[in-house]
């Protein structure tokens, strides 16, 4: 089931987005029957699921080497050590705070780590983010003083938990305007500032539409999630 899904969703997609398979609370056989249908990019938002699927690939499937794990959810700064070597891409750095914090954690550990910022865009307060104004304050502020362990690869947003299909596109215009923003005037500094991950599993294919470069799909191909895990 999930290999025929993964299928469909590669052969839907345009080239030059990434599906992103969102394994949180799903058990690792399924993150191997998604790799056996040729997915190689995961993203967890729990950092302790995250580091034991991890190493539970490392011991079990070391012949999976290839599979590059994204992190999504709320990061904490005392969880940096738990994501941070692992992580490909971390999506969610939603704070002036904590993006300094990783970068600190990097500099130390000799890591650069790839960031994607967090930007606002729902009407929902449970969703969190840069507003605007802070995210082009960040990257002005980034211009005078450079961080050496970071590297901002990005956006990332949510539309609002809605039915409202022209609330959601405008969501996302507001995002994708942005994102166009802040790499015309950054590229120079920023060179791989190329992707806007926006897109889940109820709104992915308005996402595309508006210029989602990276899709985080998790219910469609592997079922509702089991927190009992």
């Amino acid at each position: 089931m999930i290999k025929t899904i993964i299928n469909k969703l590669h052969s839907e997609l345009p080239a030059a987005v990434k599906l992103v398979a969102v394994s949180k609370f799903h058990p690792f056989e399924s993150i191997e029957e998604a790799y056996e249908a040729g997915q190689r990019i995961f993203a967890e938002s729990r950092p302790q699921e995250l580091q034991a699927k991890v190493r539970q690939l490392q011991e079990l499937r070391p012949d999976m080497g290839d599979v590059q794990w994204h992190f999504i959810g709320h990061l904490q700064t005392n969880k940096l050590k738990m994501v941070l070597p692992y992580a490909a891409l971390v999506h969610s750095v939603d704070s002036e705070r904590l993006l300094m914090e990783i970068n600190k954690y990097a500099v130390k550990n000799g890591l650069k780590v790839r960031c994607l910022l967090e930007l606002f865009v729902a009407q929902e307060e449970t969703k969190q983010g840069f507003s605007k104004e802070e995210l082009l304050e960040l990257m002005e502020k980034l211009q005078q003083e450079p961080l050496q362990g970071v590297e901002i690869c990005g956006l990332m947003g949510m539309a609002s938990f809605v039915d409202d299909e022209q609330q959601i596109r405008g969501e996302f215009a507001a995002l994708k305007e942005t994102f166009d923003q802040v790499r015309e005037k950054y590229i120079s500094t920023h060179p791989n500032f190329n992707e806007l991950s926006m897109g889940m599993s109820g709104d992915y294919r308005i996402a595309v539409e508006m210029g989602s470069t990276m899709v985080r799909i998790g219910t469609t191909i592997f079922g509702a999630r089991n927190y009992s895990k």
